[in-house]
């Protein structure tokens, strides 16, 4: 059961509440580039994202932020921002819909008090975004280390200071490049704070290890009920953050994330067909088809052994053999195919089943 937590609006989009789990990532472009920006961002909104940040580092770009808002109206925009609060002003007033800061690095109490009043005004709320790497020096003193215990001091003081000038939309993401780490500190704001929690690993490096950081961390927190909202940080192209999100939370059976649940088994002797080519086949060619969101269970097994035990509990599947394979429904069998046509008799058979066609 999800953890409660209030309710912030990015956008139209609702975050925390037990609302479904929206996909975030960040662009890599130069902001300054509206082109290649609002083509980033066109880019992971058609692979799944549900919302995009991106950096706002000087005027220019914080100007830059009303035309690619305008060209973007369709995705929630968030803008990045470090200690120019004047930034954060702009960015609220050339219409961004979200603002990611740190209020204790952008100067005196009467600038926090001046953002906290121009995004209470315009309803934007605000991230306080929180990193291992990134501590407070007195909190490091104090701690000795970025605890879990000195990321969450950090992430309250940044709250109290918006609190104080009556300013409660807020957002908190606490993260380290440490799955353990990045897992404690949430597990001790659920405890401690309803505010909605964005969640993931940080710099947790290249597609595949950072992959697997992020699931880590994700499959530790999202089953106890804890996180509002997500990205998986990796060194890679930010389409593939957002398809790993994807992966990880289908496959955490989060509401609003269903789609195709491929099981195939991992090869052994007994193979008698290219299985792992076959299944990397059949992905793709449910992708290419718009097949990949269809909440449906297909088993690609290489042999009889555990082929049709696996076949019977999807709703559609195959069991190979030499050259060929049975073709299952339910357990059921329907027919036997040859191996060229496997991955065609699978889409047809999710075409004619699950889909209006």
């Amino acid at each position: 059961m999800r953890k409660k937590s209030r309710v912030v609006y990015v956008g139209g989009i609702a975050v925390g509440g037990g609302n479904r789990i929206p996909i975030q990532s960040m662009t890599n472009t130069d902001t300054h580039d509206i082109k290649a920006t609002v083509e980033q961002i066109t880019a992971l909104h058609n692979a799944g994202c549900d919302i995009v940040r991106f950096t706002v580092p000087d005027t220019e770009a914080a100007e830059a932020v009303k035309e690619i808002r305008r060209a973007c109206d369709f995705i929630p925009l968030v803008a990045d921002i470090h200690f120019d609060y004047r930034l954060a002003l702009k960015c609220a007033e050339n219409g961004i819909d979200k603002i990611r800061i740190n209020p204790g690095n952008i100067g005196g109490e009467d600038r926090v008090a001046e953002v906290a009043r121009v995004c209470k005004s315009r309803r934007i709320p605000i991230r306080i975004g929180v990193n291992g790497g990134s501590l407070e020096k007195e909190l490091l003193a104090k701690y000795g280390a970025p605890t879990p215990e000195a990321l969450f001091e950090s992430a309250m003081g940044h709250v109290g200071l918006l609190e104080k000038f009556g300013f409660d939309d807020i957002v908190i993401s606490v993260k380290s490049s440490s799955v353990s780490g990045t897992v404690a500190a949430n597990r001790y704001l659920a405890e401690n704070c309803d505010f909605p929690l964005h969640i993931g690993v940080t710099e947790a490096g290249n597609a595949r290890y950072g992959l697997i950081k992020n699931a880590e961390a994700l499959g530790a927190l999202i089953p106890d009920g804890i996180g509002d909202t997500v990205r998986v940080s990796l060194t890679a192209d930010p389409v593939e953050e957002v398809y790993a999100g994807r992966d990880i939370l289908r496959s955490l059976d989060c509401v609003g994330h269903s789609g195709m649940n491929i099981v195939s088994c991992p090869t052994c002797g007994r193979t008698r067909i290219d299985l792992i080519g076959l299944s990397s086949a059949f992905e793709a060619a449910a992708k290419k088809e718009g097949l990949f969101d269809v909440p449906v269970k297909v088993a690609i097994m290489g042999c009889v052994v555990n082929g049709p035990g696996e076949a019977h509990e999807a709703d559609v599947g195959v069991a190979g053999g030499k050259g060929e394979a049975l073709l299952f429904a339910h357990g059921e069998i329907v027919r036997k195919i040859p191996e060229s046509e496997i991955v065609p008799s699978l889409i047809n058979y999710i075409k004619d089943n699950y889909t209006d066609k």
